[in-house]
């Protein structure tokens, strides 16, 4: 399940106040922390997003580590870009930068850095097969795809120097010079070899498993996160939380979370425990709880099985790496704004109540915004990357005068969009970034299946 309700969940827009637990038995640092502190950041695919309404990301689940350790709370304000960002620490807006700052002499004289360093290096992304690629050398005569002046070129043609001369290299503009659009492409191999950064390409190979991304091409780049100068006592008691023996095994969890978790497609194959037994020319064998609510919905139960297989080959104990959990792939958070418990999930009569709840919901919301033809679309979208995403697409679409009732080459194309920070940092976007292929992807493999099903299973 991937849908988010706005009239069930806390808005997000450029503010974002949160608690991020209760207290511990701490020592108080010599300066006394706020009882909230003030948390600004960017958004990202790896440090800070929305998905399925719920806030995730690296720095995101860090910084909430730190607060639950000194019990307080935190106040999130998102920037729209690293210029606006410590702007908000200039004007005291913000207390903490929580997001990556460059450690350079720029930034040096600006804030202070604190917490845990993290270093990252652009990398060379290539398919995993025969022929790998084991010295940049190697790279004379070969074609290498990168964004046109983007860092990546900068630095590919200083290697191409470094090297003699000789490295074929391409530049690409616009959506598809997104990194992670080339590196989906050397995972199809349509294109031989591309540069990102390490940081882009450890979370991408979390998707394909088909590329290898083992030889460095650049030098290591440091980041922390920071605070404002004149703040030395907050940047202790953050340095005091990162050295510790817990915030060091947070951390580390949380990296396996985010950089290490397989979010490949789920294998095609049905999947059910032992016990269960498809009937006779059934689809599955939870057919009777698709039917029961399927009519409540007014749709198809079909169509509901077709977002179950997709969404978990028919598995009820299936958990995705970012905790949706059963047949459905309900996130805990929404089942308990359903009062359904999270260790529920695994009943597939549960599970399907509950998605059937939320797509009721989706279909609600989507009605006045699209087309009777295509707003099933627009709800699958939903389902899987959350409503807000969905309306900001909505909105980008508007904007860039492609037609916002439309799915197909419309807000389809607005969807992809959002995987660039150009588009996802609009001012009519309030959700951030999306990771769009995969709503878009969604809905065209919902809809195969809907329609084999339909071919062969009478309704």
């Amino acid at each position: 399940m991937r849908g988010l309700l706005p009239s069930l969940f806390l808005a997000l827009l450029l503010s974002i106040v949160m608690s991020c637990g209760g207290k511990k038995n701490q020592p108080a640092p010599q300066h006394r922390l706020p009882d909230t502190l003030n948390v600004g950041t960017l958004y990202s695919p790896t440090g800070f997003f929305i998905l399925k309404g719920d806030t995730m990301g690296y720095d995101y689940d860090r910084i909430c580590d730190f607060a639950r350790s000194r019990g307080i709370a935190l106040r999130f304000k998102v920037a729209r870009s690293m210029k606006d960002l410590l702007k908000m620490l200039d004007k005291r807006t913000v207390d903490v930068l929580a997001c990556e700052i460059p450690v350079t002499a720029e930034y040096k004289s600006r804030v202070l850095h604190c917490g845990a360093v993290n270093e990252t290096y652009q990398v060379l992304v290539q398919h995993s097969g025969a022929g790998l690629i084991h010295d940049v050398t190697e790279l004379i005569g070969r074609d290498v795809y990168v964004e046109k002046g983007s860092k990546y070129e900068s630095r590919l043609r200083n290697l191409d120097n470094e090297v003699g001369g000789g490295i074929d290299i391409h530049t690409v503009e616009g959506e598809a010079a997104l990194p992670t659009e080339l590196i989906q492409q050397v995972s199809k191999r349509d294109i031989s070899f591309t540069i990102v950064d390490s940081d882009i390409a450890q979370m991408n190979l979390t998707y394909y498993d088909s590329i290898n991304i083992q030889l460095r091409v650049g030098f290591e780049q440091r980041s922390s996160w920071a605070v404002a100068r004149r703040n030395q006592w907050l940047a202790d008691s953050i340095n005091e939380w990162a050295a510790s023996s817990n915030a060091q095994e947070y951390s580390k969890q949380a990296l396996k979370h985010y950089f290490e978790m397989n979010r490949g497609p789920k294998p095609d194959s049905i999947k059910v425990d032992t016990l269960a037994v498809t009937p006779p020319g059934g689809i599955s064998p939870y057919d009777n709880v698709f039917k029961q609510y399927a009519q409540e919905l007014g749709w198809d139960w079909r169509l509901l099985a077709a977002i179950a297989f997709s969404e978990s080959g028919f598995d009820p104990n299936a958990t995705s790496w970012m905790g949706a959990r059963g047949i459905m792939q309900v996130m805990p958070k929404t089942a308990r704004l359903f009062g359904v418990d999270e260790n529920d999930l695994s009943n597939p009569e549960v599970s399907i109540r509950v998605a059937s709840k939320i797509l009721k919901e989706l279909d609600g919301i989507m009605r006045s915004r699209t087309g009777p033809d295509d707003r099933i679309k627009f709800v699958l979208a939903a389902y899987n990357a959350g409503s807000g995403h969905v309306t900001d697409a909505i909105a980008l679409a508007r904007k860039y005068e492609l037609d916002p009732r439309v799915w197909s080459e419309n807000v389809e194309q607005a969807m992809l969009w959002k995987m660039d920070p150009e588009y996802y940092n609009d001012s009519v976007c309030s959700n951030g970034y999306c990771r769009g292929t995969e709503p878009v992807d969604y809905v065209v493999k919902v809809l195969n299946c809907y329609e084999n099903y339909k071919k062969n299973y009478k309704k």
